[in-house]
């Protein structure tokens, strides 16, 4: 008798022990199965198998784990598909990542899974048992269960993720649920498992603010008390973690109410101690928020903006609004995709990298705040606001090439404002230079960032024909950037350092730099185009 034969519907609902082909043992769970295998035939080793019942609601399941189900049931253990992925099976998503658990030889399964798939496997916890297979789009990891599956469930953070499927089955009615996880996805509540699930991690305290946007699940009074009790003891926690945390709770869906919610329950000040000063900071007209809710604006409207200039905005309510007019934006759409969906060392992307520093855009005006003849100013709060960005987040683990790309941002996050005032809409060719060069990549950020900033200070355009002065800057910044780079930006260098050495005669030192970077301008501002105008240049440059 196998797992394929139709006789196997006597056992439906129940887990079988098979030694070969033959059945040993039956069982409520896996383990009374293979016990009674055991006692049946002590000196052979059996395997589980869950016969389901075929009928019912069909999860939506990812395609690879049907691929996988005929190997998994040659495991010597039962294994279970845990956690998220059982949950959002449940929601009608297909997760990508994918937990298993079984009761001992983890690490070995999860080279079996990789040697099946033919990819490489990695070893995560050698002491407790836990490997990773790495795909293209998806993560494996295989772990061995803490005590038994009722344990390792009960252990978890929220209930909706402590259920099981085991890895045979496809319908709901054989998840495993002994939290009311299902119950609460339909009553949508976000709730502990044990009282004690948050100070035994107290990173599932932010945890808990991410998964209940992500997931539109509202937390319950017990564990929003759980949370802001936690708080003082993420000090205890690795920064890595809360690096990993704060990054998909920016590249969520809902970046601004997940940094509201972080401050209402007291975990901002621990996270950005320094973004939580800011709350309360007034600021003069034409800024209508505080510091801190003005922040949480900017993120709001920028979301916004990622989105419309993408094709996936929702512009309710807006039609007639300038904001809509975002054409100029939207002729760069591939570039943008392209820049905004780069992988970013660390495991950001170009997306959470801007999305960080608009959320650290301000900062330096807690250091910086003065006020004369009843107005608020925060002189050089860009310049202070970058160092400070770039103290915190490498506290938390950031990658350097993370670093110093928000700090870029933060720093010139006021330029696109001074541009405008100064040259309106068409900036010269010299302006677009001296920008990208100042800011660099992140220049096509600023430009971002400074639409969003500009909304969120006028709650919304403000004056037409400053908005739109302030879109065709940006849109001419970007359009130079993407479109001219080798002429505008960055065009490549007619002369070496060499070549100046021998047409000047003179020796290597700082004014062959000045000399290459005064030839670079001059290139991108028309002046130079050929080898012999830029000899000519340098020599007139050297005096």
């Amino acid at each position: 008798m196998s797992e394929n034969n139709e006789t196997l519907s006597a056992y439906a609902g129940r887990w079988v022990a098979f030694i070969g082909d033959e059945i040993a043992g039956v069982g409520h769970t896996a383990v009374s199965a293979q016990q009674m295998a055991q006692r049946n035939r002590p000196k052979e080793r059996s395997r589980p198998y869950f016969v389901e019942q075929e009928s019912g609601i069909r999860l939506a399941l990812p395609e690879l784990l049907g691929e996988l189900r005929p190997f998994l049931s040659q495991h010597p253990h039962a294994v279970y598909l845990v956690g998220g992925a059982v949950r959002d099976a449940v929601r009608g998503q297909a997760s990508h990542d994918l937990d298993f658990v079984v009761a001992a030889d983890a690490i070995r399964l999860t080279f079996k899974v990789a040697d099946r798939l033919g990819v490489p496997a990695y070893v995560l916890d050698q002491e407790r048992d836990i490997g990773r297979v790495v795909l293209a789009d998806t993560t494996l990891d295989f772990a061995r269960m803490r005590g038994t599956l009722d344990d390792d469930l009960r252990s978890r953070d929220f209930t909706v993720n402590a259920m099981a499927l085991p890895a045979s089955a496809h319908f709901y009615e054989s998840i495993i649920d002994p939290c009311g996880g299902l119950d609460d996805l339909k009553g949508r509540r976000l709730q502990l498992t044990h009282p004690e699930a948050l100070t035994a991690d107290p990173v599932r305290a932010l945890r808990a603010v991410r998964q209940s946007l992500e997931l539109n699940l509202a937390m319950t009074a017990e564990l929003e008390t759980a949370v802001t009790t936690t708080a003082p003891l993420l000090f205890q926690s690795a920064s890595e973690r809360l690096r990993e945390e704060l990054s998909k709770l920016v590249e969520g869906p809902q970046p601004a109410s997940g940094v509201a919610l972080l401050h209402q329950l007291g975990l901002l000040t621990i996270l950005l101690p320094d973004m939580a000063k800011l709350d309360g900071l007034e600021q003069s007209p034409p800024h209508h928020e505080p510091v801190l809710d003005h922040t949480i604006s900017v993120l709001r409207w920028l979301v916004r903006i990622e989105s419309v200039i993408l094709g996936d905005g929702d512009l309710t309510g807006l039609e007639q609004s300038p904001i809509a007019n975002l054409s100029g934006l939207a002729l760069l759409q591939d570039h943008l995709q392209a820049h905004l969906t780069r992988p970013v060392d660390g495991g950001l992307t170009g997306r959470g990298l801007l999305r960080l520093a608009a959320l650290l855009h301000d900062v330096g005006k807690g250091e910086t705040r003065t006020e004369e003849n009843g107005r608020i100013r925060f002189i050089t709060h860009e310049v202070v606001g970058a160092e400070m960005a770039a103290r915190r987040l490498r506290q938390l683990t950031f990658s350097k090439e993370a670093v110093q790309h928000i700090k870029r941002i933060v720093r010139n996050h006021m330029r696109p404002l001074s541009l405008v005032q100064a040259q309106g809409a068409n900036p010269s060719r010299r302006a677009v230079y001296r920008f990208f060069k100042e800011s660099e990549t992140a220049g096509v950020d600023v430009c971002l960032l400074a639409l969003a900033d500009h909304l969120a200070t006028h709650d919304g355009p403000g004056n037409n024909q400053e908005w739109e002065k302030l879109l065709g800057l940006t849109g001419s910044l970007l359009d130079h950037y993407f479109n001219q780079k080798e002429t505008a930006v960055s065009p490549p260098p007619l002369l070496s350092g060499h070549d100046l050495i021998e047409a000047l005669q003179i020796k290597p030192g700082p004014e062959i730099g000045r000399l290459l970077r005064l030839l670079e301008e001059a290139q991108a501002t028309g002046q130079v185009s050929t080898r012999e105008q830029a000899i000519e240049f340098v020599k007139q440059a050297a005096g």
